[in-house]
């Protein structure tokens, strides 16, 4: 009996007494599920109230039990990018007005367009703006958009107002006070332009060009004094059609030159009118005698 006691004492196993009935021992159990020094689990009615549980179920911190791992949510997808806004369109086919003039003097400049200024936006435009975009790697459109117009200006001066009137199409002037009375050429220098007036009012209007500083158009008041319906000028050897002097060798006359160049070249004096029909008009209304006014 002592020695099953030391046994089970140094086994660390617990042994339940040994009951004798009828003078015969019963088996001694021996528990060895424990082990040495180990203290026995606490039942649940063991744990005292105010201590929390540990949750061994589903969603534990993996110890106790089958818990669920977190899942990570999807990434959030990338909108695709928002298409670019085509550019806005300044000008096109038969827009008209000062605007217009500058695109076309710009234009010239580059060696893209080469009549006009007109101030009309028309098919010579249009090809001439297609092909400055298709050189640049633009839509060739034929329209002038805000992109076009930038890349124009950054290679391009701003134009003078002769830029923008080389061929005309500039506005008068006001008549000059002496211009008012009696049948009038009336010519001013600063708006390059020819009014035929009578008593006051204003019958046509030409644009006109004058002569180079070299040889100036002469100012003043004077009188037609001569008309040649076709002179040939001995001094310079060119034609003079509808020719009507007015102060020496000067005249008011047709030059085709200033028809095909407009205001990039000059005269050696004369007043020249770039529109043949309408200086032939004139030729026909203009008598000797009639007032020449040519002032600033």
């Amino acid at each position: 009996m002592a020695a099953l006691a030391a046994l089970a004492m140094a086994g660390a196993c617990t042994a339940q007494g040994i009951e004798v009935h009828g003078g015969q021992r019963q088996p001694v159990r021996v528990d060895t599920t424990g082990t040495p020094g180990a203290t026995p689990s606490p039942t649940p009615s063991d744990v005292p109230s105010g201590i929390p549980k540990q949750d061994g179920g589903d969603g534990g911190d993996g110890k106790g039990g089958r818990g669920t791992a977190a899942t990570t949510p999807p990434p959030t997808p990338t909108p695709p990018p928002s298409p670019t806004p085509a550019p806005k369109v300044l000008w096109s086919q038969g827009d008209e007005g000062l605007d217009v003039r500058e695109l076309q003097a710009r234009l010239r400049q580059i060696a893209w367009l080469f009549a006009g200024p007109t101030g009309t936006y028309d098919e010579p435009t249009v090809r001439a703006v297609r092909g400055f975009q298709g050189k640049r790697g633009l839509p060739q459109t034929g329209k002038t958009d805000s992109v076009t117009w930038a890349r124009l200006l950054n290679m391009t001066r701003e134009p003078g107002k002769w830029d923008l009137y080389a061929y005309g199409g500039q506005p008068a002037a006001s008549p000059d006070p002496r211009c008012l009375t009696g049948r009038v050429l009336c010519i001013s220098k600063t708006s390059r332009t020819l009014r035929w007036m009578v008593d006051g009012r204003t019958l046509r209007t030409v644009e006109v060009r004058f002569g180079s500083e070299g040889t100036p158009t002469r100012e003043g008041v004077f009188q037609v004094y001569f008309k040649s319906r076709d002179h040939w000028s001995t001094l310079y050897d060119t034609p003079m059609p509808y020719a009507m002097f007015f102060s020496g060798g000067q005249a008011v006359h047709y030059s085709a030159d200033f028809a095909a160049r407009g205001y990039y070249g000059a005269s050696h004096g004369c007043v020249n009118v770039r529109d043949e029909a309408a200086i032939a008009q004139l030729f026909a209304q203009v008598r000797n005698g009639d007032k020449v006014v040519v002032y600033w």
